[in-house]
């Protein structure tokens, strides 16, 4: 799929180098994406930012006047959580403040104000967005090495990464962007939840027929949704869905980072659009705050993980107004097995 327009997240000093992501699916949120190799972390001691403010809270960045960047990346510890331990693979929910040491710039961040989605069932509007992420996978919303910094983290963890932007982005950095290989940069990353998830789960149990209208659906272990559009049936105006097989674990919450196995088609034509076996397997979107189309955040919230749910969603709760899309005409029909939460 193609990318679409800007997310709230894309820092306002664009120093990172832009590639296509072809797996947007419902994000449908194009932001910079950096591929950076790891790299060795100073030691505590050569921390020179101030962060105050509590885990959970919008932190407060202070440099001191003529503070020096390490040429290192420097990775402090702020508060240490007692959660899930977070290891490479690990889907993550995270909130971050960034910026550069010189001049406070931001680089991006969770912290805005919240959104008015009205994805909650009361039409309230929802949770803050926040950035769910794969460790380990090429992060859209900061560098590399500042992600890999939260490998070994446990939930509740608050820290610090600053360093030059040489040692946190090296040669990735752009020239146009205003800023210096020597100027520092710095990231306050809260680990809000960690969660392990084997990329080939899927939903299991004995599946529900197809209700009245409905596309029937067929699976086979480890491979995409086979979904048949009824014949002669003209799309659904408003959002339909059915959960065919029923999970027994937790709810699904506005605002958590979704763990998903998708197949996607099209109504008009019945062809696939993208399926998440085609690519690496399970895959993460927060839910309930905007940041994936609007049938998936009203589907999908109040729905357990186990479930196997089935969503036929018009235009209005897709990609309409978003031609870039390639789908903002289209009905869409979404397979979803929702195989954790984070």
């Amino acid at each position: 799929m193609t990318a679409l327009p800007s997310d709230p997240y894309c820092p306002e000093l664009d120093f990172m180098n832009h590639t296509k992501n072809a797996r947007r699916l419902a994000a449908a949120l194009a932001v910079p994406v950096l591929l950076l190799t790891a790299a060795a972390c100073g030691s505590d001691s050569s921390a020179t930012v101030k962060v105050e403010g509590k885990f959970g809270e919008k932190p407060e960045i202070s440099v001191p006047k003529d503070a020096k960047p390490s040429d290192k990346m420097v990775v402090k510890t702020l508060t240490e959580g007692s959660g899930e331990k977070a290891e490479k693979g690990s889907f993550v929910r995270l909130d971050f403040a960034g910026q550069t040491m010189k001049d406070n710039k931001p680089l991006g961040g969770t912290w805005a104000a919240q959104d008015k989605t009205g994805a909650t069932a009361s039409g309230a509007p929802g949770p803050r967005r926040q950035m769910v992420q794969q460790l380990g996978q090429p992060s859209q919303e900061m560098p590399a090495k500042v992600l890999d910094a939260v490998i070994g983290q446990k939930a509740g963890s608050r820290i610090e990464i600053e360093g030059t932007a040489k040692a946190l982005i090296g040669d990735q950095l752009n020239p146009q962007a205003g800023v210096k290989p020597e100027d520092g940069l710095v990231w306050v990353i809260d680990v809000v939840g960690a969660q392990k998830v084997d990329a080939k789960s899927e939903a299991k149990g004995e599946q529900a027929k197809p209700e009245a209208g409905m596309p029937e659906v067929k699976t086979e272990p480890q491979k995409a949704a086979e979904i048949t559009i009824p014949k002669d049936t003209k799309p659904p105006a408003d959002l339909k869905e059915q959960v065919l097989i029923k999970g027994t674990g937790p709810e699904i919450k506005a605002g958590d980072g979704l763990i998903a196995q998708y197949t996607g088609v099209k109504w008009e034509d019945g062809k696939k659009f993208d399926s998440s076996w085609d690519h690496s397997g399970a895959t993460a979107f927060q839910i309930g705050t905007g940041s994936v189309v609007l049938g998936w955040d009203k589907g999908l919230v109040g729905k357990h993980v186990g479930d196997r749910v089935e969503l036929v969603i018009p235009p209005k709760f897709g990609y309409e107004g978003q031609p870039q899309s390639g789908l903002d005409k289209n009905t869409l029909v979404f397979v979803v097995d929702i195989v954790g939460k984070v």
